[in-house]
């Protein structure tokens, strides 16, 4: 086991990809904790990947998927919806894992007071961005300093874990780059 969750993202993304399922995902925001435990990511590799923010290089938008592994980058979807991702690989890559998915472990009230609902939580990037509290304001953010609003921390990982393609993209959709823990993909339907 590496000696921290950093060094879980050295590497290419569809390999440090799943190694994320089962770390938890923690958001500390306005006296409010909740904590997921991530069950569904997808990985994208940077200039690799026409379906990366990076494909075409680093941009003000996008340059947090430049900077050091477990960096926070967030975007936002259609104009709508948040979605947090962190940076994998080397510094300059761009590579990035998109959280897409997890299951509340703690702060469930909180989130249904953010959700305004009691079912379908956590599951989709803008719903699990939502959830935490995850805004704009969070990219840049490093995941992996104990005082950050934002943080990643180590869970259990699953016991099995599925590989298909990615959703919701144009291009590259034939990667099986997106990963899921197998006890989230039933509850999936």
């Amino acid at each position: 086991m590496p000696a921290d969750l950093a060094e879980l993202l050295a590497g290419p993304p569809e390999v440090a990809a799943p190694r994320l399922l089962g770390a938890h995902l923690v958001s500390e925001i306005d006296t409010k904790t909740v904590r997921l435990r991530i069950t569904d990511v997808e990985a994208y590799k940077g200039s690799d990947d026409p379906a990366s923010h990076a494909f075409r290089g680093r941009t003000e938008r996008n340059a947090a998927m430049f900077e050091r592994p477990g960096t926070l980058y967030v975007y936002r979807s259609y104009g709508i919806h948040n979605c947090a991702n962190t940076a994998a690989g080397p510094v300059g890559t761009g590579w990035g894992i998109l959280i897409r998915g997890g299951e509340v472990i703690e702060g469930e009230g909180v989130v249904r007071a953010r959700r305004r609902r009691s079912d379908e939580l956590t599951n989709g990037p803008g719903k699990l961005c939502e959830a935490l509290g995850i805004s704009i304001d969070h990219n840049g953010s490093y995941l992996f300093d104990s005082t950050s609003s934002i943080r990643m921390e180590w869970g259990e990982p699953p016991e099995i874990i599925l590989s298909t393609p990615r959703v919701g993209i144009s291009k590259a959709r034939e990667r099986p780059w997106r990963f899921i823990a197998a006890s989230a993909a039933t509850s999936m339907g």
